[in-house]
């Protein structure tokens, strides 16, 4: 029974990190934020070679790279 509650209590613990931006945990979150058919991945801002296409978020974009996106007839 000790043992249950000293279990119960760590992972209590664990939740209350904060996450951080570099590690382990930024590839992870990497995997999880992506978008378009895990061809994209939310961001704030895209790069020079990325395009938005759809919204992730109300904050973000699904920023994808310009072979991935579908071909757009008439421009």
């Amino acid at each position: 029974m000790k043992s249950l509650l000293l279990v119960l209590v760590v992972l209590v613990l664990l939740s209350c990190v904060p996450p951080v931006k570099s590690g382990p945990n930024m590839y992870i979150r990497r995997i999880f934020s992506t978008c378009w058919r895990t061809k994209g991945v939310c961001k704030k801002s895209c790069g020079k070679r990325e395009e938005y296409h759809i919204f992730c978020d109300s904050a973000f974009l699904c920023c994808i790279d310009k072979k991935y996106l579908p071909i757009q007839v008439g421009k």
